[in-house]
Parts: structure tokens; C-alpha cells; sequence
């Protein structure tokens, strides 16, 4: 499932303090107000505690969405790059000084939140807003997937699972299409980017895994074994009293071969960025996704191979995807014998599916394992019921894993990345932007967006500014 990312905030800033406008003198104090709300938005949404942020992101990106449209006329007034009827121009008066929290690079000190970076260009300025929208977007495709995880509540229908599944595609495929944009523009730039965040090959490893996450859910929008696995264990489904779950027959070959092609995106997001300063969290992630991908492509192998009658190859296959997760049953089990694992090792598995389940219900950071727990849970349960029916009915050897994953073939796109088009002004916004400002562009005086203001307790219950309006020692009254 999609990466939590952690948005980053950045500071307060007067484009009037760097730029002028000759063509259209308002247009520089009409960014900055902009530019104000969406720092105002993402300094409220830091601050809100974790359960309370998926309904604020809608705001987020709408105020980003609402800014875009300005920045980019700057962008074009400097750059000489017009696609408006009219002529921008817009002159650098002194290079801007603007400051970001990164959220992805690797802080000096662990544990704590990494330096804010100085930027000195409106070009990364503009790469630091496309990378927030874009992680907005991918914690949007998060809060749609959300329901389709609980157990405590009643299982989404049919209906409700497709709308959430195609809602969050949507979302990702528009944050790959941002990442695609800023990596085309960044082949452009001479100048070494300020933070690991917003490099070309951070970018380029973001894209690869927005995609990475839209093929495999382009996968789960048809595979059902996921969710009879979360019917199982939801409290709150009593179907299974009176009906066997339905599971129909699925393209499983297809499938296969889309899992091996997000696990080809997965490792090439991983490659870029596993010599960088990237956390080293999002760095795992990418690992675990290209594991959970290529386990979940074996899973289909052996489905395809089971749906052919032959159970012991879908079994080998079973244990190939095992494998990929690090779990390997290969010479613990004789022939047709059930696998037994120790007591501490299932110990240890009850907590970590227990400790996730509560991720979940809680809203917190659910799915940072990139669904290798998922996955382990659906193999599993094919495991259990194949090797019961093969001990019982089939008996039919099961094959090596080498020569198995030897044989996969290579991935099948399925995602085609649409062209980001930077966001135009209106004609009429932009014509009444020829009139000068009517009031000083003043936003450059705030604190950043991750600063607390200072409070003066020397008078409690003074009003805020009057201190020097109260007297000390002896009251006089007369």
C-alpha cells in the first residue's frame, strides 16, 4: 500500500522582496498571499495529531492546487517561457532566500527531524511545493485504502472496495505524473539541488515507486484473496456461518506478470536511492515493496499452475513466494508433511500481526511494511488448504523453488503516465493583476511554518503587545 509520507513545511516569504513585475505589478503580492495559505495549511496539518490528518489533506491540496497557478507565472515571466496571450515579464531583484523542513533525507542525528534547507531559486522552491502536492496525493490514496483494512467494523461491498480502489489509482497516477514533470525539468539544471529530497534521482526513484504502487493495486482491484483473508479475521462478519466465500477465477498469468513489473519499479526505486542521505525507513520500504511484489506474483504463478491441475507446482510456487519474504519451507516438509515452526517463531508472528492490526485501527502508520504482512497472511492460507488437499487427494510431488523463480518471465505494464500541464491563470485574473498592489506584500515578517511564536509570561493575563502598559512594585490606585 502506498508510503506514509510525512509532509514538510517550509517558511514564511515576500516574493516582492525579490521579484518585480513589470508587465503585471500585483502579480508578486498575489503569490504571496498564496503562497501564505499553503504554508498556514501545512503548519496546521503538523500540528494536528495523526488520527485528525486524513480529512485536513483535501485542504492541503487544494490550497497547493490554488498557489500552483501563480508560481507558475512567475516561473514563465522569468524564464521567457509564455503561454499566455500576453507577455509576463518579471525581473530577479535579489536571489530569494526561502527555507524547507525535508522529510526524506537522512538526519545527522537520528531521531530527530532533519535541518531546514536554504534555497536560493524560485526553480527548487517550485520543486519542493510539486514534491508536497505529490505526497499529498499519496497519503489521499492512503485514506481511500484505509476501510478496506478494518476488522472491527462491517466488510466494505464489492462496490465500495472498486470505488476506493480506483479513487486511490487516480491518486497515485496524478503524483507519478508530478514526479515525471520535475524529473524531465531537472535535466535542464546546472546547479546541484539543496536537498537529497528534491534530486533528480530522489524524483525519478519517487516516480518509479508511485507506479510501483498503481500496478498493484491495479492488481488487488480484482484479486479476491486478500479480502477473504480480512473476512476471516473480521469480528464483525458472520458470512462465513452460512456461505463459502466466492472466488472466482482470476487472470492469474496476467496478474503474475503485473506484480513482476511493479517489482521492477520497486527495484529501480531502490537503486537510486540506497547510496543517497535518504532515510533509511523509506529506503526498507522500497525493498519490502519489490519482496511483497514479486512474493504476490509467485502467489499467481501457483494459482495459474493450481487452476491447471497441478497443485504440487502451485505448492512449490507458494513456497517461492515464501521464499521472497524471507520465509523459507523448502526441507521442513516430507512428503506431504505440514510445516511445523517453532514456538518462538509463531510467538513472535501472533505479536507482529497483532501490532500491525492495531496500525490499522488506530489510522497511524499502517502498510509501512509495503503488505508483506498481507501477503504472508494469503499465501498462507493457500498453503494450508493445498497441501491438506495434495496430502489427501493429489499427492503430487512438489517441485524445487530454484528452477521456479529461475522461469519467471518479464512484467507487463499496465499505467501510462499522462503529461503534467503547469496550471494557467485565468485571462481576467490575470488582466486585473496589470493594476499596482493595493496593500504592502508584509508575509516575509512571519515565523516558519514549524516555529512556535514566543510568549511573554512576565505579566500573566497581560494582553498580548500591552506589557509595557503594566507597572512592577508597589500599585498605586489614586
Amino acid at each position: 500500500m502506498p508510503y506514509p509520507f510525512t509532509l514538510p513545511t517550509t517558511s514564511s516569504f515576500s516574493f516582492s522582496s525579490s521579484f518585480t513585475c513589470e508587465s503585471h505589478p500585483s502579480l508578486p503580492l498575489n503569490a504571496s498571499t498564496h503562497r501564505g495559505v499553503v504554508r498556514d495549511t501545512l503548519k496546521k496539518f503538523k500540528r494536528l495529531p495523526p488520527t485528525s490528518q486524513s480529512p485536513a489533506l483535501s485542504t492541503v491540496i487544494s490550497s497547493i492546487h490554488s498557489y500552483l497557478p501563480y508560481l507558475f507565472a512567475l516561473d514563465a515571466g522569468l524564464s521567457f517561457t509564455h503561454k499566455y496571450s500576453e507577455d509576463i515579464t518579471v525581473t530577479l531583484r535579489t536571489a530569494p532566500s526561502i527555507e524547507w523542513r525535508p522529510t526524506l533525507s537522512s538526519p545527522p542525528i537520528p531521531g530527530r527531524e532533519a535541518p531546514r534547507t536554504k534555497i536560493s531559486s524560485l526553480e527548487y522552491d517550485l520543486f519542493f511545493t510539486l514534491t508536497t502536492l505529490a505526497a499529498a496525493l499519496t497519503l489521499q490514496s492512503r485514506t481511500a485504502l484505509h476501510p478496506l483494512y478494518l476488522t472491527t467494523t462491517a466488510p466494505v461491498g464489492t462496490t465500495q472496495r472498486q470505488t476506493a480502489i480506483s479513487s486511490a489509482t487516480k491518486s497515485l497516477l496524478d503524483a507519478a505524473s508530478l514526479y515525471d514533470y520535475l524529473s524531465t525539468r531537472a535535466e535542464s539544471l546546472s546547479s546541484p539541488p539543496p536537498s537529497p529530497d528534491i534530486s533528480p534521482s530522489t524524483i525519478r526513484a519517487l516516480k518509479s515507486l508511485a507506479l510501483a504502487e498503481a500496478t498493484l493495486l491495479a492488481v488487488l482491484k480484482d484479486d479476491p484473496y486478500p479480502a477473504i483473508v480480512q473476512q476471516q479475521r473480521n469480528e464483525n462478519d458472520t458470512e462465513w456461518m452460512y456461505k463459502a466465500p466466492d472466488i472466482p477465477k482470476v487472470r492469474a498469468h496476467l496478474f503474475a506478470r503485473l506484480c513482476l513489473a511493479a517489482a521492477e519499479h520497486a527495484s529501480q526505486a531502490y537503486a537510486l536511492v540506497n547510496s543517497h542521505k535518504i532515510n533509511s525507513e523509506f529506503v526498507k520500504y522500497l525493498d519490502d515493496l519489490r519482496q511483497t511484489a514479486r512474493a504476490r506474483a509467485c502467489r499467481f504463478f501457483g494459482i495459474d499452475a493450481e487452476l491447471g491441475g497441478e497443485q504440487g507446482k502451485g505448492i512449490g510456487w507458494l513456497w517461492a513466494g515464501l521464499k521472497e519474504l524471507g520465509i523459507d519451507r523448502e526441507g521442513k516438509h516430507g512428503a506431504g508433511e505440514k510445516a511445523k515452526s517453532s514456538l518462538m517463531k509463531g510467538l513472535k508472528k501472533e505479536w507482529t500481526e497483532r501490532r500491525e492490526d492495531k496500525k490499522v485501527e488506530r489510522g497511524l502508520d499502517w502498510g509501512s511494511d509495503a503488505g508483506r504482512l498481507e501477503e504472508t497472511r494469503v499465501i498462507e492460507m493457500l498453503e494450508a488448504k493445498w497441501v491438506r488437499q495434495n496430502d489427501t487427494m493429489m499427492t503430487q510431488a512438489v517441485p524445487p523453488v530454484g528452477p521456479l523463480l529461475a522461469q519467471m518471465p518479464t512484467g507487463r505494464e499496465i499505467h501510462t503516465v499522462k503529461p503534467f500541464q503547469p496550471p494557467l491563470l485565468e485571462p481576467n485574473v490575470l488582466e486585473e493583476m496589470r493594476a499596482p498592489p493595493d496593500r504592502s506584500d508584509e508575509f516575509g515578517n512571519y515565523p516558519s511554518s514549524d516555529e512556535e511564536p514566543a510568549v511573554d509570561s512576565s505579566h500573566v493575563g497581560a494582553f498580548p503587545g500591552t506589557q509595557g502598559e503594566y507597572r512592577t512594585g508597589t500599585p498605586n490606585y489614586y
